[in-house]
């Protein structure tokens, strides 16, 4: 969060509230070293958590010490001003969210100030992510216990906040039972020392718990998922009256956390995990209570609703993954077997390998973006998220529950901790209308009483928050409640920190985040076929799990560069999405699509289109990216770079057909000339600008001549397409015919990289497949043509025109634009669409264009979606339509990185085998390249670009042997590796056509 000054008027009004909110941010700015920020963008970040609530805070602060937490509160607490403390961001019950000042945590709280592996405990700050703990105890075969799926990005302070669970709590417990010291700083300023036999307890709450020891006795559920309400039970003196345990799950109402003395465990030294299938849920559920006494570390339950097609589990209705450890592989797996054999189970797998393990686990962590949606992609919310209940009456409260859905008319999928008897689901409330929250409200009553009677807690791992703490009365009664209210008065008597929650709460259906949102769609270009043609549903998908928060990006993730290179929420996916919401809301952001604040949140936004695939809801900020800008700038001056990168086909096919390409290498080349020319065209003065070829592909194509050219091997070829006869002129194959494929000359195969495209036509014919290029002449009726032959009547009603994947025009929001080079397009490929060939495109982010947002920008055009379903990769191409071609063995190892268009809409499971057949071993780094086309040349952009390929491109290629091979299918990642590292990257076809010459050569 970068320090701003834009203070008038951040409350929204004038006169003296304006005024005061003024007043405020100049105090806070005196009294904290951190930044304080009062502007739209710094509040529009944090009005939201991953709950169905949002409240408009004054300001945000990010302290730097205890010293600065303290100033805020003197400086609040003198101005009755609450406050909210807040880590990740991503609980789900709305307690990260207030009207006050909200004090991130990220930004500099994030210390991991002790690690001792002889007593087992760390000292940590509350900004500090769980996995940073988790990597620093690892070297020492230790770790911390609780363990939630959002690890890579929830803190510790959010977690002693809610009293967090994770998948690991049959064996380790919650969070509460690894906390050991904590150090908190009151609303009126005292610094205490929370911990065991009353240390550090506040005036009278000593008093208020012996005053109460019966209630403490009896009134609280015994069951390993408590959550709800205030653990006052822990003050008892049997439990060693510890303050610092009965302090977590407040969920920030007491105290500030600014410090936290933790325990850690033994970390088993080899997992095994049995994966147990089951008919459905509730014999899943019955049959993990059972499984406990052989003492597993997880008992985790799955259905079918949240499992991908293809996930490699046994065949059942439900699961359940249940881990094992041991001090040698075989003792985990001995472990995981004895599982098998204890279980009742429709089918069983034991998975010993840790990528097949860390593959299955990925399933269960994305449960909480994926259960967003429906099968049929209805939305699906939080809400009653966590409830839990006695292990052993799992089962028959999941049929109670799913017989309650049903009297509702809703619809959920359970999930989550069966072992400990707690249930994740997300449902498909009707939030958006005023009989729709409603049925919410009505449901939440009836569900609070379903899950006492089963002797539960309304939370059993993130809190009550808003969502749940209005029907505390249900599960405590009444006098239990008001000593929770007694509790909060002898901790924070003003009532100053995060009011609303636990005690004297918000109705649980107020301050719904959707009642700001438009109730019509609005305008847009893009089609959003997923989201009904809604754009504020499209917006609606992110819900803050913030997986695009990670600081590293694991295996072959993409998401978010951006947020790696800054560390900042607003050049994060979520925190693009948040400031798209309050932009439709039109509250904090009044602008609208001319909003400079989102404009400049999604000016570091790469288009890397990772969200699309490594986001579990598949929040699609690229094409979001891409609306905005359209609407951005109508009727207004775009940046240069728009006009000259945006529009680089156009000014490289003039540069071909004008044969001026040397003279514009020579003059980029000229210091003086090529500056100006940077400077004028909007890119940064950092990058050369690429060298034209001299010779475009389809030049050297056409220079090919019929049959047999250079390169040509078995047989004839079908030629090049750019002057099509008349149908069936010349021997042409019919529609469908065989082995015929069209190579797609994109702009920088075109005029960068014509190697690739000669060299995937040798590969292609290699393998006994025809090629022939596109037509370039737009006919009435056409065909797919050998370039020997003229049709006159036909070339009297045609024009000469090149087919283009518009992705430039997208990438900078020309939609109009972007609309009419492919509908030229479509014009152009209808010939090739009538013969059902398939289309084989070299370059990834083409490919991604054509398959993604050709359909999108042109829904109503059915050509649209045969040209997006005709599309192939390299690897595609050859692995359907030459199954029995054997590649050419190379036998060396690769280094590179999958294009991050490949990743998220291509996919590279062909291209990992067609490696593997061809001897090419290892495998490319995930990440982005940081190029990401016209992005890292624009002016402003190559310090993150640079830091982009920097994280893991760079060092993969640097760290390589000598005879590493460095693929990259993407011309921006071969670009980036020749700019930055110096390093010529290839095609694969470059590869493997390379390959063939010399098994040629050897041949001869």
């Amino acid at each position: 969060m970068r320090d701003r000054a834009g203070v008038a008027g951040a409350a929204g009004d004038a006169g003296a509230e304006g005024a005061g909110v003024a007043e405020l941010a100049g105090a806070l700015r005196e009294a904290v070293r951190g930044e304080v920020g009062f502007d739209a963008t710094a509040r529009a970040l944090v009005t939201m958590d991953a709950s169905n609530y949002r409240r408009v805070p004054l300001g945000v602060v990010a302290p730097r010490d205890a010293d600065d937490v303290a100033a805020v509160l003197e400086v609040c607490r003198a101005r009755g001003v609450p406050v909210v403390a807040r880590g990740g961001g991503t609980s789900i019950a709305g307690q990260a969210t207030g009207t006050g000042v909200v004090l991130d945590f990220t930004r500099h709280m994030t210390g991991l100030l002790e690690l001792d592996p002889v007593s087992r405990t760390a000292v940590v700050q509350p900004g500090l992510v769980l996995d940073r703990l988790q990597e620093a105890a690892a070297p020492h075969g230790l770790r911390f216990g609780p363990d939630p799926s959002t690890h890579s990005r929830c803190t510790l302070g959010g977690m002693i906040g809610n009293n967090s669970c994770g998948s690991h709590s049959v064996a380790w417990g919650t969070t509460a039972d690894s906390v050991r010291e904590l150090s908190v700083i009151t609303a009126r300023g005292r610094r205490l020392r929370l911990g065991p036999g009353w240390a550090g307890a506040p005036d009278g709450l000593r008093e208020l718990a012996e005053g109460e020891l019966a209630r403490l006795r009896t009134g609280f559920p015994d069951l390993p998922r408590r959550i709800s309400g205030y653990a006052l039970d822990a003050l008892l003196p049997e439990k060693g009256a510890d303050v610092a345990r009965s302090f977590c799950g407040s969920e920030g109402t007491l105290g500030i956390l600014t410090e936290a003395v933790v325990g850690l465990v033994e970390a088993p030294r080899a997992r095994a995990l049995a994966v147990l299938a089951y008919p459905d849920e509730s014999a899943a559920a019955e049959a993990a209570a059972g499984l406990l006494p052989l003492r597993p570390l997880t008992v985790e339950g799955m259905a079918a609703d949240l499992v991908p097609a293809g996930a490699g589990l046994p065949a059942g209705g439900a699961w359940l993954f249940v881990e094992t450890g041991g001090r040698t592989a075989a003792e985990a797996r001995a472990r995981a077997e004895d599982v098998v054999r204890a279980a009742d189970t429709v089918s069983a797998l034991v998975v010993t390998d840790p990528a097949d393990q860390r593959a299955l686990w990925r399933i269960r962590e994305d449960a909480s973006g994926t259960a967003t949606r429906m099968p049929d992609g209805t939305e699906a919310w939080p809400g009653w998220e966590d409830c839990a209940v006695p292990p052993a009456r799992l089962g028959a409260y999941l049929r109670d529950f799913r017989a309650l859905l049903a009297a509702h008319g809703l619809r959920g999928t359970p999930y989550g901790h069966f072992g400990d008897g707690c249930i994740h689901v997300r449902i498909d409330f009707d939030l958006l209308t005023g009989p729709g929250v409603g049925r919410f409200r009505r449901f939440s009553e009836e569900l609070a009483d379903l899950v006492v009677a089963h002797g539960g807690s309304l939370s059993g791992e993130h809190g009550d928050g808003q969502a749940r703490a209005e029907l505390l009365p249900r599960m405590y009664g009444e006098e239990t409640v008001r000593l929770f209210e007694r509790a909060k008065a002898v901790w924070d008597p003003d009532d100053l920190l995060n009011p609303g929650m636990l005690v004297r709460p918000a109705p649980l259906d107020s301050n719904l985040r959707f009642a700001v949102l438009p109730d019509r769609p609005v305008d847009v270009a893009f089609g959003y076929p997923a989201d009904g043609g809604d754009f504020a549903a499209a917006v609606r998908r992110c819900v803050g799990v913030a997986k695009c928060r990670t600081t590293t990006a694991a295996g072959p993730a993409v998401m978010c560069p951006s947020f790696r290179a800054t560390g900042e929420e607003e050049h994060s996916t979520r925190g693009r999405a948040r400031l798209l919401h309050e932009m439709l809301a039109g509250e904090l952001i009044t602008d609208g699509w001319r909003s400079p604040e989102v404009r400049d949140a999604l000016d570091l936004c790469l288009s890397c289109k990772g969200c699309r695939s490594d986001c579990p809801v598949g929040v699609d900020m690229a094409t979001y990216k891409a609306e905005f800008l359209h609407h951005h700038y109508v009727g207004r001056r775009r940046p240069a770079a728009h006009h000259t990168m945006g529009r680089l086909p156009e000014w490289l096919h003039w540069a071909a057909r004008t044969r001026t390409a040397p003279l514009l290498n020579a003059l980029a080349r000229v210091g003086p000339l090529a500056r100006l020319g940077k400077r004028l065209a909007g890119i940064t003065p950092e990058r050369e600008i690429p060298r034209l070829a001299t010779r475009t592909f389809t030049g050297w194509w056409r220079g090919l001549g019929p049959a047999g050219g250079a390169g040509a091997v078995g047989g004839p070829r079908a030629g090049s397409a750019v002057d099509p006869p008349a149908p069936g002129a010349g021997g042409l194959p019919e529609p469908g015919a065989g082995n015929l494929v069209v190579l797609w000359p994109d702009t920088f195969t075109e005029h960068f990289a014509p190697s690739a495209g000669r060299a995937a036509v040798r590969v292609l014919e290699a393998a006994g497949l025809r090629v022939a290029l596109p037509p370039t002449l737009l006919l009435r009726r056409g065909a797919i043509a050998d370039g020997r032959t003229r049709a006159a009547t036909a070339l009297l009603a045609a024009r000469r025109a090149r087919v283009c994947c518009g992705l430039t025009y997208v990438s900078t929001g020309q939609l109009d634009r972007a609309r009419t080079v492919l509908r030229r397009t479509l014009d152009l490929m209808e010939p090739v669409l009538r013969a059902g060939v398939p289309v084989v495109v070299l370059e990834p982010s083409c490919a991604a264009a054509l398959r993604t947002d050709l359909p999108d920008l042109l829904p109503d055009d059915p050509r649209a979606a045969r040209l997006s379903a005709a599309v192939h990769t390299f690897a595609e191409t050859l692995e359907r339509h030459a199954p029995h071609w054997t590649p050419p063995a190379v036998d060396r190892p690769v280094a590179g990185q999958t294009h991050c268009h490949q990743h998220a809409v291509l996919g590279d499971t062909p291209d990992r085998r067609l490696r593997t057949a061809a001897g090419l071993t290892g495998d490319l780094s995930g990440g982005c390249c940081g190029l990401a086309g016209n992005f890292g040349f624009e002016k402003g952009h190559f310090e993150i670009s640079r830091a982009c390929a920097e994280e893991q491109l760079l060092p993969s290629v640097r760290q390589a042997p000598p005879d590493t091979v460095i693929l990259a299918d993407g011309f921006s990642c071969r670009t980036q590796l020749g700019q930055l590292a110096g390093v010529r990257g290839r095609h694969l076809a470059e590869v493997l056509a390379e390959a063939l010459d010399r098994r040629a050569g050897g041949a001869e």
